[in-house]
């Protein structure tokens, strides 16, 4: 399929937003170059890509967040240049992003009209807030107290007020960077019916996602980048998933089939090898009921359960960033007492965060600096790591991880969601760790970073590293697991062997009344 015959055709109405020419500029990386956008009223326009292809820049490009270096862009006919995110709402272009940058301990009035209260007499109109409020809520059809208290609510909830505090300026763009990443099926679908009701009212949508399935059911129209410049830009129905994932990766499907076939088929560890961390009782009131687990060197055991089951809770218990009440651990046969995550570390045990944003990475030190964060906190701060040591190791978790842009100076903040995970992922690589918790380690990043990470998973393992692979994706759980411990209710309530597990069977156990035993598959 030949690159203009993949071009949707033009539409007959002017775009609200017409961007020509957009090319930006990092020291050493061209984050976009010459890239032409179109999003037009009325409609929900995805933007695709792989991690570092340019999206987050594109959106920063549009909303004043970021300054081009060449390019025009037009909103409604007109040239705009602006200044931040400020002049670009009251332009009527808003944005929610991923993390809900609200105060939960204001009101759900207060905070979707914060900053813009209606006033009276010099003072703040608190009947006014509260009746604009609910006329924005009507709007949306979403049914919540305007009186309650942000916190009180569920994040996906608090991703609606979001909303609706961007509709509450004359909004006639709105930006959707990675919102359903924290939803359920139930919750998505309530905020896709809320994009539905916008976009009849004439809003244009911007809609960024890695979840293919809901592009697909959302979208009208979208538009692939890749390694920032543009692809092309398509009608949703007339491009299918495999021109769609071969447009993104810039190589055929089948390229990527391989990948996740040479991961299927590994080596799986010898169930009789020795148990090389063993719990027994171990939980937490409140988070994690008791629970029994063994792991051995080289195999990955995976955990699999819906929202709130304590698969977290699980991985920060093992990792002693909460403290257990009962129960205890044994490494190698001898108990050890994990107070804290320092003592985890000493003990060979490294842990990848689920918020690898505000438990991981610190976004404002280079790339360089997040890598040997680890070994040198196990060191100790009174012997720092030698920079030709440490330039070494970056050189080489670099390149084995294939992190862009391979450049050890950029702040990791800069670098797309992908190559932030690689760098997180080398950090504790570094520290030749015995037992890697991964929680989510391909939350947020495209199919070709999830195939990469997946396919260093399977190697690590077959290296000897005992692995606890967290994943609310049941399919890559069972893909990669030799053992899956399946969650609910924050309990443990079985454990089924690989090979021969499938999600089908996952999803029975915890759809199950009662109780499961352990079981292997046959």
């Amino acid at each position: 399929m030949t690159e203009a015959s993949r071009t949707s055709s033009p539409r007959s109405a002017d775009p609200v937003v017409d961007m020509r020419g957009i090319t930006v500029r990092f020291p050493g990386v061209t984050a976009l170059q010459d890239v032409d956008f179109r999003l037009f009223p009325g409609e929900v326009h995805a933007l695709m890509g792989e991690n570092g292809a340019g999206k987050s820049t594109l959106i920063k490009a549009l909303t004043g967040a970021q300054p081009v270096d060449a390019g025009v862009v037009r909103l409604g006919g007109e040239r705009v240049s602006f200044a931040g995110p400020g002049e670009a709402q009251e332009a009527g272009i808003s944005t929610v992003y991923q993390e809900v940058p609200l105060c939960p301990n204001l009101t759900v009035a207060e905070n979707i009209l914060l900053g813009r209260e209606p006033r009276r007499r010099g003072a703040i109109d608190v009947r006014a807030v509260r009746a604009r409020a609910g006329e924005l809520l009507h709007r949306i059809g979403l049914h919540v107290d305007p009186d309650s208290a942000l916190g009180s609510h569920p994040v996906a909830v608090q991703q609606l007020v979001a909303i609706a505090r961007a509709v509450a300026v004359n909004v006639r763009v709105l930006v959707l960077d990675e919102p359903t990443s924290s939803l359920d099926a139930d919750e998505v679908a309530e905020l896709f019916r809320i994009v539905r009701v916008l976009r009849d009212d004439g809003v244009a949508v911007l809609f960024v996602s890695h979840f293919l399935d809901q592009v697909y059911e959302i979208s009208d129209r979208m538009t692939v980048l890749r390694n920032g410049t543009l692809v092309g830009e398509y009608a949703t129905a007339e491009l299918d998933r495999l021109g769609l994932v071969s447009a993104m990766l810039g190589r055929e499907l089948g390229t990527l089939e391989r990948l996740e076939q040479r991961t299927e088929q590994r080596d799986r560890p010898d169930p009789a090898a020795p148990v090389l961390l063993r719990t027994r009782g171990l939980g937490r009131k409140g988070a994690i009921e008791p629970f029994d687990l063994e792991i051995r060197a080289g195999e990955v055991v995976g955990v699999a359960g819906l929202l709130g089951s304590g698969r977290t809770e699980l991985a920060r218990l093992l990792f002693g960033a909460d403290r257990a009440d009962t129960g205890h651990v044994e490494l190698d046969g001898r108990r050890v007492t994990l107070r804290s995550p320092r003592a985890a570390i000493a003990h060979g045990i490294g842990f990848c965060s689920e918020d690898r944003k505000g438990e991981g990475l610190v976004a404002d030190l280079s790339v360089r600096d997040n890598l040997v964060l680890a070994l040198q906190a196990a060191r100790g701060w009174a012997r720092p790591v030698p920079r030709r040591v440490a330039d070494e190791l970056v050189e080489r978790y670099v390149a084995l991880l294939d992190i862009r842009p391979a450049t050890p100076d950029a702040l990791v903040g800069t670098l797309s969601g992908g190559n932030q995970q690689k760098v997180l992922l080398a950090r504790w690589l570094v520290t030749e760790p015995r037992l890697l918790i991964l929680d989510e380690p391909t939350r947020g990043v495209d199919v070709g970073a999830k195939a990469q990470i997946q396919k260093l998973v399977a190697d690590l393992a077959a290296e000897g590293l005992a692995i606890l692979f967290i994943s609310a994706e049941l399919d890559e759980v069972v893909r990669l697991a030799d053992r899956v411990v399946v969650l609910r209710d924050r309990r443990a309530i079985a454990q089924l062997r690989n090979p021969g597990v499938t999600v089908d069977e996952v999803l029975d156990v915890i759809a199950r009344q009662g109780p499961a035993p352990e079981r292997a598959a046959s």
